[in-house]
């Protein structure tokens, strides 16, 4: 088995996959793009359903990368041996070419040849499908492995739950998966044990999935008329396994930033659980805030949607640092070591060093003053409190209005001979996070998937209103840095130091309507990116795409590299109309806009 380095497997995987036919993309933005439905991409397919819906990818059929990918879900769960917020999913897709045993064969070759991983055979397990109402059991993926030579016993059959995946958001392309396990060597945790269990005994490194199904807004699975593959190898998992490291953060990966916290500490990292938590915190967090500072749409801490993940990650680093007792400012000394790290292969971060530093250290500093507020409003508790308990009612507003941490709460209770009624402050967050899912289930319903032509033609509209932007603003710097299209309007973010105007916006809205007046047709050619600069085409986060783009033109309004659905010509549009404008975040402003049938 070869230990490898993090940057050793990233070049491998591509290079084993550029060998079997596979076009090598790059990553794609942690914002998805015109995706309601999520806040992350959290896995490979997110920027290219549309190609998975059928369209044509200007690369072929086969396609290798390395995606961004965030997750959140599992927050709480970080700290333990394998769980990250940011990670990289090394993927390779098949858009309508091969299937299930193309798809195993590859898998296993690159996972056992001594020529790539050269993994043991016998460490490895798999599951497969079981099958339930809307799919059957999944016998072709379980025969393929026995083919290959897999023991029949290392495999096994789950559910839904276990080996299904997608959709996305709420629907579109999903299919039944077949999952790769590697033996850790750790004791079972009972008689039952097996690939999938919860106990760690069994890493999942692999998942290969199989989209056969389109899941529509009722409910129903339809057949794809295109079946695709899809596979995602976490590369921290990877390089962990491959190590033999007891952890992710045992790995290259994170070494460097584990030995800063230990220098800025002055602690070891195994001191005693704590202190493995919290340093395993910081770093995972720090990365991930690394991650989402420099990308390439933009994303900076707020009170909402992405801003508001990343302001949560951000201030639970410097909770934990608290308790590490590190100086402040060590957090930009940690940013500085991922900086390095990644910034040969994910450029935008150097390009954004000094914005992922500069965020970080405003953001320190905003929590200072918050933790201040919070002691003040906890003595105000305090000093009307009847008897010696502060409710959880109470313990949750101190969280929710003024984001003192709940431990923070029970600490300066504890130093009075107080305490805290904990549970009854999670039934208070418990509360509020379902009132808060039930608003955004309504906020974030439909997707790329929904509402095609409402979408299309929404999409279409933001690349009329861009080009309509930069010449109302006379600034061929306004860019866009990110966007949000429903079924009902559209939101659009874009680079400008100022407020725009409502004469100017005014005149915005009938350039864009003149260009829809035309009924122009929208034309989509594919070429190179150098050929879509002679052209003068806007070329919008350039580092996802590959050797040819798909370029949009709409008559001489507007000529866009993209790679999102649209309209076919721009009468189909109706009448434009801006609804708001306001500031986003600092240089960045916000417009949100309808089309009117």
């Amino acid at each position: 088995m070869r230990a490898l380095t993090s940057k050793e497997l990233r070049q491998l995987y591509l290079d084993f996959f550029k060998s079997k036919g596979h076009a090598v993309i790059g990553s794609a933005s942690l914002i998805p793009e015109n995706d309601p439905t999520v806040l992350f991409t959290t896995a490979g397919m997110h920027p290219l359903v549309p190609y998975l819906m059928g369209e044509k990818h200007p690369e072929g059929k086969r396609l290798t990368d390395v995606q961004k990918c965030v997750r959140t879900g599992d927050i709480d769960e970080v700290g333990d041996p394998s769980h990250c917020t940011f990670f990289e999913m090394l993927g390779n897709w098949s858009l309508g070419d091969y299937f299930k045993k193309e798809s195993i064969a590859f898998s296993y070759e690159f996972l056992t040849d001594e020529k790539w991983l050269g993994i043991p055979k016998d460490k490895l397990y798999f599951t497969c499908f079981e099958g339930d109402k809307n799919a059957p059991r999944d016998t072709v993926s379980f025969d393929r492995w026995v083919e290959m030579g897999v023991d029949p016993s290392h495999i096994v059959f789950l559910p839904k739950k276990n080996n299904w995946w997608g959709p996305a958001g709420m629907t579109g392309p999903c299919g039944p998966d077949t999952e790769i396990f590697f033996d850790t060597g750790a004791e079972p945790c009972g008689p039952d044990c097996k690939a999938g269990c919860d106990c760690h005994k069994y890493l999942e490194i692999w998942n290969n999935v199989f989209m056969e199904y389109n899941k529509v807004a009722d409910g129903v699975y339809e057949p794809l008329a295109q079946k695709n593959v899809d596979t995602g190898m976490g590369l921290d998992r990877t390089i962990a396994t491959l190590q033999g490291a007891k952890s992710v953060f045992d790995t290259d990966a994170f070494a460097p930033a584990i030995t800063k916290i230990a220098e800025l500490s002055h602690k070891g990292y195994e001191d005693n659980a704590d202190t493995v938590k919290a340093f395993r915190i910081i770093a995972d967090h720090i990365r991930c805030a690394v991650f989402m500072l420099g990308d390439q749409r933009g994303i900076t801490p707020s009170n909402v949607d992405q801003g508001y993940i990343l302001r949560r990650i951000i201030r639970r680093s410097i909770r934990f640092s608290m308790q590490l007792d590190m100086p402040d400012g060590s957090l930009n000394e940690i940013a500085k070591v991922f900086i390095d790290q990644y910034a040969p292969f994910y450029s935008e971060l150097e390009q954004n060093r000094e914005k992922i530093l500069s965020e970080l250290k405003k953001e320190e500093n905003r929590f200072a003053s918050t933790l201040k507020k919070g002691i003040r409003e906890f003595g105000k508790l305090v000093a009307v409190l009847e008897g010696k308990t502060i409710n959880g009612v109470d313990a949750f507003h101190l969280y929710d209005t003024y984001g003192f941490p709940i431990e923070f709460t029970v600490e300066l209770a504890a130093e009075q001979g107080l305490s805290v009624d904990v549970d009854g402050f999670h039934a208070a967050f418990r509360a509020h996070q379902t009132l808060s899912q039930a608003g955004a289930e309504q906020r974030f319903k439909g997707g790329l998937a929904d509402n095609t032509e409402a979408t299309a033609a929404l999409h279409s509209a933001t690349h009329l209103m861009q080009a309509a932007l930069r010449k109302v603003l006379n600034d061929d710097n306004v860019a866009q840095k990110g966007s949000n299209i429903t079924a009902e309007r559209l939101r659009f973010d874009f680079s400008f130091p100022r407020k725009v105007t409502p004469e100017e916006l005014l005149e915005v809205e009938r350039l864009v309507n003149e260009a829809i007046k035309a009924d122009v047709p929208i034309i989509c050619e594919e070429m190179t990116v150098a050929q879509a600069k002679e052209q003068g085409a806007i070329g919008l986060f350039e580092s996802k795409y590959g050797s040819k783009v798909k370029v949009y033109t709409m008559g001489e309004f507007s000529k866009e590299i993209c790679g999102g659905p649209h309209a076919t010509h721009t009468g189909a549009l109706g009448t434009f109309k801006i609804k708001k404008e306001e500031a986003s975040s600092a240089g960045v402003r916000r417009i949100k806009a309808v089309l009117i049938p």
